[in-house]
Formats: structure tokens, C-alpha cells, sequence
């Protein structure tokens, strides 16, 4: 019979060899189900025997409480920066370089082979990684170079990134260097839940992945989900690692750096490519400069590396950067064009975006017509005119963007441009608060404001309706058969067969669409309601915490604001919404079509499900339990755990030093209980 410990550890090794072929190999060995089971198991024996919780199991990557600030750390090794190159002659004139401080180095000696490794240059935040013993013990910002901020528990979050090399007897250190970076997919939606809460969005997913890397706390950095490629390794001398080939001993190659990481559990870009001469390095260059838009992430040029270590060795480093390594940039992404008119558009927040119409140009492969200019303040700071000339770029290489321009160039002919006071789609008069920069049409029964909301409500995040796109939702508003999204489960296949190009079976294929969507759960539903500042995210949390709409429509701003990651601007919002009449006879409406607004209704406790239907909170440092362990503790039980305290709550674990929470379930009269009483309560 196995033991507790065993089982552990038999557990762990089990979801690292499944995270080291899934991430490094890219070769899963196991279904995702069967992972989230055994990763379950683990959970519950940790949270069991919380003595056996090690820093390098899977359960652990975000485990640390939030931080106060980061520490300045020193870099044993130094983080060089490279020199860049722009053109082929600067290539040409950097191996001249190298090979002439060779020859003052080795007077008379031929030449070595002159071979080269090339790879990627990830647009990202260069990291480096310390092992001791095969655990990772920091991760750290390149800062100057020679210090950079010790952020090890974000870095433990990123999935990709190995807290336990996958090799039987590692050195006793060894340092990984990479780039942290945020996948295009993840930036896009990102940016989407933070435009639908009112933030500003990211400008691109270098400053993205920058910013998150700075959090203080590891739980939104592993909400971002970051991504991680190896590309540098440093043993101590005589240290031994897999080459590759059942090879073992000290890389003397960068394509051996390459084959080692991948054996000690990291991802390395598969875009790499060794070069016998410039001639083949322009080659992959002028692939890349190209075939990079088709990539899921950025990048910002090639690196080019002499694959002898011992010649880079060698050749040592100038003041600034190592000899034998260079970056060989892209050529940027900007062309000129004209401004021939700026309009303006209307979103389902009601606010007003300004949209430049360019003369059309060809940018980063593709033909570009139309710039965002975001609000009058921007316009403003540009002072640009309607006729003038301007540099336009891809923010992100994906949104085209005005970046400068050409006052001196404008012509007799320009003229400013003035936001609008009357709604162009509805022409009732428009606000500005005081307070942002944005103006808004205030109707609600504006067209633009009603086909935003209708293609808000179908979309993938919310209640995912297939076939509802934009040019059907603007025949259905148009006719006014459709003003909110209850009307939507109210249409008939005669009206869907009077509009243009729809045939009897894509009206039947809609409406079942339609009737299908009925079944999407309480967190869809919510976010599909567009209330302004809620993404899908925190509908999620609010779905968690208010288990109905009943609950949440009740619920004070002091209630909303109560719950982990809602904010006041958020909760006011909320609290707005669910108070205009219109929105209330919404609800009404959902509710009587049989829309889901409230959470599933739990099954019948099964066995050692004792704690089922009663909601936690933690409170202070517990005597033997870890938050994380005592929070998988009441889950194994049935119970749910939330970050706050509210009305909801029916009971507060306290340990030492408790914080404003003990207060809070005291004004409302919820019972406190130690770890004792909770471990009791679970047998």
C-alpha cells in the first residue's frame, strides 16, 4: 500500500514529466482531463499533509501572498545588451570587426570557420533564471544589467518556465537566460476585457508583459497567462547537462545550448537556423522580415550568434555589448500617407471614437485605409488636421495608428477637426463628464448604441451565438425587429426570411443558435449585459460571489466593493446599472424567456462533501496550514472559499494577525472559527 508521501511524490513526477513534454517537447503524453485529475489528487493530499508541500510542486506556482515591492538583486553573470545592426553592410562591418580583433588576439593563426546560429528576437522582457540544486530559487529582470529586481514569485507563474529541471542530478547552479513574452491571442483579449471595463488598453505586448511582470501580485500574473523561450545557459565550471545524442558535458556549442535547455524542461524557439555565411544569415533575415506577421507572438529582428562558444568566448565583450553576438532589427513598419477625412463612431458604451480615412498604403502586409485617433484630446496632441500628412505605423503590428504629423507640409486646404455635440446616428446631443476624455451619446434607443449591445450579447465570450454577425444585426435594428437581446428569442423565421440573402436554412440554423444560447450559464449572461467596466473576468468573479441576479441586483456598492478585484468605479457601475428602469425590465424579460440567471443548482452532497454550500474567507497567518493548503482543504469538502467578506459569507477562518476582514464579519454578526474548528468541521 502506498503511502501519503509516496503517492505525493509519485503525483508530482507524474505532472512534471506531463508539463516538460507538453511545454518543451511540445508532445503531450497525457489528455488534459487526465492532468486535472491527478493535479486534483495532489491537491487534496497536499491540503491533508500540508508537511510535504515542497516550493517546486505543481500545486505551488501561485502560492505566494501579494509583495510590498520588489528587491534589488545582483546578477551573478552579467545581462549584456547586444549592438544592433539595420542594414547588411552593418552585418558585413560587424564580422570584419570580429575577425580583426581575432587576428590582433592569435597573430598568424588562420581563421576559424566563420559558422553562425540564428534565432528570433523576441519582443518581450528578458529574464534570468537561478537553479540551485534543480529548484528554482529566483527569477530576476535584467535592470542594468548588472542588477535587476528579484520578481521570483511572478516568474513562478509562467507555466512554461520549469520549477524543477528535468534532469536526474543538475549542477549544483545553473542560470537560464530568456525573454518573457505575451502571446498576440492573449494580448488581443486582454485588451478587449480592459477597453470593456473602461481601462485604457495596452499599447502593444512588450509594454503588456513589462507591466505584468511588475505586479505585486503573482495572481494577476498568472491571470495573464505570460509565455517564456530559453535561449542562454551558464553552468559552473565542469558542469555536466544532456546535449542531446546521449551526449552529457558542457555545451561547446549554441545549438548544444539550444538541444540542453530543451532537456532540462524549457521551451527554445523552433525558428532557429544555423548559417555557414552572411549570405545564408541575409537569407533568414529577409525570411523572417516577412513570415513573422504569420507568428502567434512578436518580434523585432533576428540574433545572430557565432555557434563556437569558445570562439564568443575569446573574442570577450567590448564596453557595451559581447563581440560575437549581434541583433539584426527589422526595418520599421511606418509608411506616410494622407489624411482625406476623420469620422466618427459610435459604440454600444455609446462612446464616440474618431477614425481617420487614410488614402490607402500597403503596411506590414497589408492594405491599410483607416486609423483609430481614440478622442479629442489625442487629436488634439497630434494637432492634426483633416488634408494633412502623416506617419501611420502598427501599434502592436496589428492596429494602424498615426504617429506623426507633417505640420510643415500641410496644405492651404487643411482643416481642423471638431468633435461632434449631436450623436451622428441618432442626432440627440452628446456629453462629456468632466472627468474623461471621452463624449458619449447618452440615448439608449441610439441605433449604434443598440447593434453594439446586440453584437456584444452574441459574441464568443458572452453567449456565443453563431451566424449573429454585424451586417444581420444592422438589417435587424435597422427594421426594428430587434432593440435589446430579449428580442432576439422573440424572432420568428418569417422575419429573418425578409431580410437580404437569408434563406430558410440559415434563418433555421440562427434561430436554433439563438434557442441554443439559452443554456449558456450565469457568468456569460452577465457579461453579455455590457454593463460598462465589467469584462468577462470580473463578470466570472461577480457570478462566483452573487449567485444570482436577485443577488447581485440587491447589492449595496459597500457589497460589490467587498468582493476580491471589484472596485469602486466597478461596483458603481453595477450598482447604476442593475437601478435604470430599462435595464430592470431587461431582466425581467431574460427571466421569462428562460435565460440563466443564476448559478447552476447544486447537486446532492456526495460523500465527504460536508462542507457543501457554505462559503469561506481566510483571514491572518494559520498555525499550520498554508492559505493555499487550508483554501484546498475546504474545496476537497465541498465548500467554496472567496477573497472578502460579505452578506454571503458564513464563516471566517482567523489566524494570527488578522486583517480588516475580522471587522467586517464581526459589523455583519458571521461566525469566526480557528483551524482547529475547521479541520473539525471537515471530518
Amino acid at each position: 500500500m502506498m503511502t501519503a508521501a509516496e503517492r505525493i511524490q509519485q503525483l508530482r513526477h507524474l505532472l512534471q514529466r506531463a508539463s516538460y513534454a507538453y511545454y518543451a517537447l511540445d508532445q503531450p503524453i497525457m489528455e488534459d482531463e487526465v492532468y486535472d485529475q491527478l493535479y486534483r489528487e495532489l491537491q487534496a493530499l497536499e491540503a491533508a499533509y500540508p508537511e510535504y508541500i515542497t516550493p517546486d510542486s505543481p500545486t505551488q506556482r501561485v502560492g505566494e501572498a501579494p509583495v510590498n515591492q520588489f528587491e534589488s538583486v545582483s546578477h551573478r553573470i552579467p545581462l549584456y545588451s547586444l549592438e544592433n545592426a539595420f542594414t547588411f553592410a552593418d552585418m558585413v562591418a560587424w564580422q570584419e570587426r570580429w575577425q580583426r580583433h581575432w587576428r590582433t588576439l592569435r597573430q598568424g593563426e588562420p581563421l576559424p570557420p566563420t559558422a553562425y546560429l540564428c534565432e528570433l528576437k523576441m519582443d518581450g522582457v528578458a529574464l534570468a533564471l537561478t537553479y540551485e540544486n534543480g529548484l528554482l530559487v529566483r527569477g530576476a529582470t535584467r535592470g542594468d544589467g548588472l542588477r535587476g529586481e528579484d520578481i521570483t514569485s511572478n516568474v513562478r507563474t509562467i507555466r512554461t518556465i520549469p520549477l524543477r529541471l528535468a534532469v536526474e542530478n543538475p549542477p549544483p547552479i545553473v542560470e537560464v537566460r530568456g525573454e518573457a513574452f505575451l502571446p498576440l491571442a492573449r494580448f488581443h483579449q486582454l485588451n478587449e476585457e480592459r477597453q470593456a471595463q473602461g481601462d485604457p488598453p495596452f499599447a502593444n505586448p512588450r509594454n503588456a508583459a513589462a507591466g505584468t511582470l511588475r505586479q505585486l501580485d503573482p495572481r494577476i500574473v498568472a491571470q495573464r497567462q505570460l509565455d517564456f523561450f530559453a535561449y542562454a545557459l551558464h553552468l559552473p565550471e565542469g558542469g555536466s547537462v544532456p546535449l542531446g545524442e546521449e551526449l552529457e558535458g558542457e555545451p561547446q556549442s549554441q545549438r548544444q545550448v539550444l538541444s540542453a535547455l530543451q532537456r532540462l524542461g524549457f521551451r527554445v524557439n523552433p525558428h532557429n537556423a544555423d548559417c555557414l555565411n552572411l549570405e545564408a544569415v541575409k537569407s533568414y533575415y529577409d525570411h523572417w522580415q516577412t513570415a513573422r506577421h504569420t507568428l502567434p507572438y512578436l518580434t523585432d529582428g533576428i540574433v545572430v550568434k557565432l555557434n563556437d562558444l569558445a570562439l564568443q568566448q575569446t573574442l570577450g565583450f567590448t564596453q557595451k555589448f559581447p563581440r560575437g553576438c549581434i541583433a539584426w532589427k527589422y526595418e520599421p513598419e511606418q509608411v506616410i500617407t494622407d489624411v482625406v477625412a476623420i469620422t466618427v463612431q459610435v459604440g454600444r458604451t455609446g462612446a464616440l471614437t474618431p477614425v481617420a480615412e487614410l488614402v490607402p498604403v500597403q503596411l506590414a502586409g497589408t492594405t491599410v485605409s483607416r486609423a483609430t485617433l481614440h478622442n479629442a484630446d489625442y487629436i488634439a496632441e497630434l494637432d492634426l488636421h483633416i488634408g494633412d500628412k502623416v506617419v501611420i505605423h502598427k501599434a502592436g503590428e496589428i492596429i494602424p495608428e498615426i504617429v506623426r504629423v507633417f505640420p510643415e507640409l500641410r496644405p492651404a486646404t487643411a482643416r481642423p477637426f471638431r468633435m461632434p455635440t449631436i450623436c451622428p446616428e441618432c442626432h440627440q446631443p452628446v456629453v462629456r463628464p468632466a472627468n474623461e476624455v471621452v463624449s458619449r451619446c447618452v440615448n439608449p434607443q441610439c441605433p449604434a448604441i443598440v447593434r453594439g449591445q446586440i453584437l456584444h450579447w452574441a459574441s464568443r465570450d458572452a453567449l456565443d451565438i453563431q451566424g449573429l454577425g454585424e451586417k444581420l444585426v444592422r438589417q435587424l435594428v435597422a427594421k426594428e425587429l430587434v432593440r435589446t437581446p430579449a428580442d432576439l428569442y422573440r424572432l420568428r423565421a418569417e422575419q429573418l426570411l425578409s431580410l437580404e440573402r437569408m434563406g430558410q436554412k440559415s434563418a433555421d440554423k440562427l434561430l436554433q443558435a439563438i434557442a441554443n444560447s439559452k443554456a449558456q450559464p450565469w457568468p456569460r449572461v452577465l457579461y453579455g449585459l455590457g454593463i460598462r467596466h465589467v469584462g468577462s473576468v470580473n463578470a466570472q468573479v461577480l457570478a462566483n460571489h452573487f449567485k444570482s441576479v436577485e443577488e447581485l441586483a440587491t447589492a449595496t456598492v459597500a457589497d460589490l466593493c467587498g468582493v476580491y478585484g471589484i472596485g469602486e468605479e466597478i461596483a458603481q457601475a453595477v450598482h447604476e446599472w442593475f437601478q435604470t428602469p430599462e435595464h430592470q425590465a431587461l431582466i425581467a424579460d431574460l427571466k421569462a424567456l428562460g435565460l440563466q440567471l443564476a448559478a447552476e443548482t447544486p447537486t446532492a452532497p456526495t460523500a465527504g462533501q460536508v462542507l457543501a454550500g457554505k462559503r469561506f474567507v481566510i483571514t491572518g497567518t494559520l498555525p499550520s496550514l498554508t492559505r493555499e493548503a487550508a483554501k484546498a482543504l475546504i474545496q476537497q469538502h465541498g465548500g467554496q472559499v472567496s477573497e472578502s467578506v460579505s452578506r454571503q459569507t458564513d464563516y471566517l477562518v482567523v489566524g494570527e494577525k488578522p486583517g480588516s476582514k475580522l471587522q467586517r464579519a464581526q459589523e455583519l454578526g458571521i461566525p469566526c472559527i480557528n483551524e482547529t474548528e475547521l479541520i473539525e468541521m471537515c471530518r
